[in-house]
């Protein structure tokens, strides 16, 4: 059966409504999968689509999406349905119109995104792996923070990046960081916080009633630091984001250090996928770190 046909006929027994075969219009923005957008009269639908061998990709994703939606705090897009055909794996969504950001839309978003931190599990990581953009996540459960940190984020990742050829400095650093980076956390034990996990800029917006909208997760179970840390990275949000969320939920102080901490992870992640322009920040970032510990 062919990739759209087999699409059609999910979303027509996902929803109970026939829906009838479309032809898709291509949609800008995502650098992993190719994106479409696709409609029958007035229902209209996201739909991404990559190579089939991606499939538990997106099938992790829509779990992630309704991890989210199940605390009723953030609006994320409902998965409609996913699965593969002709080589294609994809996944529909619910299609969400945007509208202009606001400063009460930035403020709201800092309010839900601090209640969603306030919904605890009793272990770190989640019941399954996904992945971090392309690539592989692992959300083994664990209750000790610091050994699932260095273990499944930054340790998994500077041994992708010696596979990739990044050694040398990096990997010498890096495991000297792995082995005293505890030390930030001798007075601080994060609960097992409920995170996005890959909250940047690009992966929120607002619809055209004002709600905020978070999608493109990469969900488990962690310091919610790591959530607040990444919405720094690459900016895209504001002063009043920022200001409603310590309002809800203030932060510990040793945030500021921290935060250096759970972006290398996402700086580790960009070298090992878009290549050494990366390199030089990541060892900034780790000398920095090394710095303030020796």
């Amino acid at each position: 059966m062919s990739l759209w046909k087999m699409i059609a006929e999910d979303i027509s027994a996902a929803t109970g409504a026939a829906f009838r075969q479309p032809a898709p219009r291509p949609v800008g923005g995502g650098c992993i999968s190719a994106a479409y957008v696709i409609e029958d009269g007035g229902r209209r639908y996201f739909v991404k689509i990559n190579a089939a061998a991606k499939a538990h990709m997106f099938e992790a994703e829509a779990a992630g999406l309704q991890e989210i939606a199940r605390t009723g705090t953030v609006r994320v897009p409902e998965p409609v349905c996913w699965g593969s055909a002709d080589d294609s794996a994809y996944l529909v969504l619910e299609y969400v119109d945007f509208g202009t950001d606001t400063g009460t839309s930035a403020e709201r978003l800092g309010r839900q995104l601090a209640r969603m931190h306030q919904v605890h599990a009793h272990r770190y990581g989640w019941h399954r792996d996904n992945t971090i953009g392309s690539t592989p996540q692992i959300n083994t459960p664990a209750t000790d923070w610091v050994a699932f940190w260095r273990d499944h984020r930054l340790g998994y990742q500077l041994r992708l990046a010696a596979r990739n050829g990044y050694g040398g400095h990096l990997q010498r650093r890096g495991e000297r960081l792995l082995a005293v980076f505890g030390a930030l956390f001798a007075d601080y034990t994060p609960p097992p916080a409920l995170l996005h996990g890959d909250l940047w800029g690009g992966n929120h917006g607002t619809d055209t009633a004002g709600n905020p909208v978070i999608f493109d997760p990469a969900v488990y179970y962690g310091d919610r630091e790591a959530d607040l840390a990444m919405t720094e990275l690459f900016s895209g949000f504001g002063g009043r984001f920022y200001a409603a969320y310590r309002d809800e939920y203030p932060l510990d102080p040793g945030y500021d250090t921290r935060k250096t901490l759970y972006n290398l992870y996402h700086v580790l992640n960009h070298l090992n996928l878009f290549g050494g322009s990366y390199l030089g920040q990541a060892q900034r970032m780790i000398d920095r770190l090394l710095g303030e510990l020796t």
